[in-house]
């Protein structure tokens, strides 16, 4: 697998930015949305994947 950040990845990472249930997590640090978003990034949705390829952490991770 490449670390390389492609185009691609940054269009998906833009859409993870744009995503409610993701903004809500980053936001709000609790409740079901925040833990749904917690566990399902990594293994289904292909935008929490890029956001955390292009910045470095994870989509319900407050931004730095």
């Amino acid at each position: 697998m490449t670390t390389e950040v492609t185009e691609r990845d940054r269009r998906l990472a833009e859409g993870c930015l744009k995503c409610p249930a993701c903004n809500y997590a980053r936001k709000k640090q609790r409740g079901v949305v925040f833990w749904f978003v917690k566990h399902i990034e990594d293994k289904f949705c292909p935008m929490c994947q890029a956001y955390y390829k292009v910045y470095g952490r994870k989509a319900h991770e407050p931004p730095a």
